[in-house]
C-alpha cells in the first residue's frame, strides 16, 4: 500500500473523531442554554452529525476491504473505527435521553459533566493526530494517559452527581430520569477511553 493510502486511514480516524468533538460541543451548548421546546431541532442536528460519521466510517471500511496491505492490522482498523464511531453514538444517546425522559430543566452539574466529555473527545482527536507516528512517538503515551485521567474525572463527577441527586429530595420519576442522563454522559467518557485502549494495544503489538 502506498504512503498516500496509509495516510488515508489515519486521516479518516481523525475525521471521525472530529465528528465526535462537534457532537460534544453541540451537546454542551444545548445543555448550557437548555430549551426543552427546541430540543427536537437539536436532535435533528445531532443525528445529521451521527449519520455523517457513519458514512465516513463505512467509506473507510469499504477501502479496507479492497486494501492489500494496511498500516496496522485489519482487525485494529475495524476495532478503532467502531470505537471512534461509538463516541458520537453515545453523545447522540444523551440527546435522546433528554427527550425521552422529558427533561424540562437542566441541572448545572450535568453541564459540567458535558464539558468533561468535550475534553475527552478533543483529547482523543489529539491522540489520533499523533497516531501515525505510533512506532516512534514519545507523545502518544502522554495522550493515552490524559484520556484515562479525563475518564477518571468523569467518573468522579458522575458519582458526585448521583450522590447529589439522591439527596435532593426529588420525586422518584425525576430521580430515575436523571440517573439515566448522568449515566449516558458517563458512557461518553468511557467510549473515549475505549479508543485509547485500542491505540495502546496497537503500540504494544508493534513496539
Amino acid at each position: 500500500m502506498s504512503k498516500k493510502q496509509d495516510e488515508y486511514f489515519f486521516k479518516t480516524f481523525i475525521d471521525c473523531a472530529d465528528y465526535a468533538c462537534k457532537a460534544a460541543h453541540l451537546l454542551e451548548e444545548v445543555m448550557d442554554k437548555f430549551d426543552p421546546d427546541d430540543l427536537q431541532r437539536h436532535i435533528d442536528e445531532m443525528h445529521a452529525l451521527e449519520h455523517a460519521a457513519d458514512e465516513r466510517k463505512h467509506e473507510m471500511l469499504d477501502v479496507l476491504a479492497k486494501a492489500f496491505i494496511t498500516p496496522i492490522e485489519r482487525e485494529d482498523i475495524i476495532d478503532l473505527s467502531h470505537c471512534i464511531d461509538n463516541m458520537t453514538d453515545k453523545i447522540e444517546d444523551v440527546f435522546l435521553r433528554l427527550y425521552i425522559n422529558n427533561i424540562r430543566r437542566m441541572h448545572p452539574d450535568a453541564v459540567e459533566l458535558a464539558k468533561v466529555v468535550i475534553h475527552c473527545c478533543e483529547s482523543v482527536k489529539e491522540m489520533l493526530i499523533e497516531f501515525p507516528n505510533f512506532k516512534r512517538s514519545k507523545k502518544l503515551k502522554e495522550h493515552i494517559i490524559k484520556i484515562n485521567t479525563m475518564e477518571e474525572e468523569a467518573d468522579r463527577r458522575f458519582i458526585s452527581c448521583m450522590a447529589s441527586l439522591h439527596r435532593s429530595g426529588a420525586d422518584a420519576i425525576s430521580i430515575i430520569a436523571w440517573r439515566e442522563v448522568y449515566k449516558y454522559l458517563e458512557n461518553c467518557a468511557d467510549a473515549c477511553e475505549n479508543v485509547a485502549d485500542v491505540v495502546e494495544g496497537v503500540i504494544m503489538d508493534n513496539t
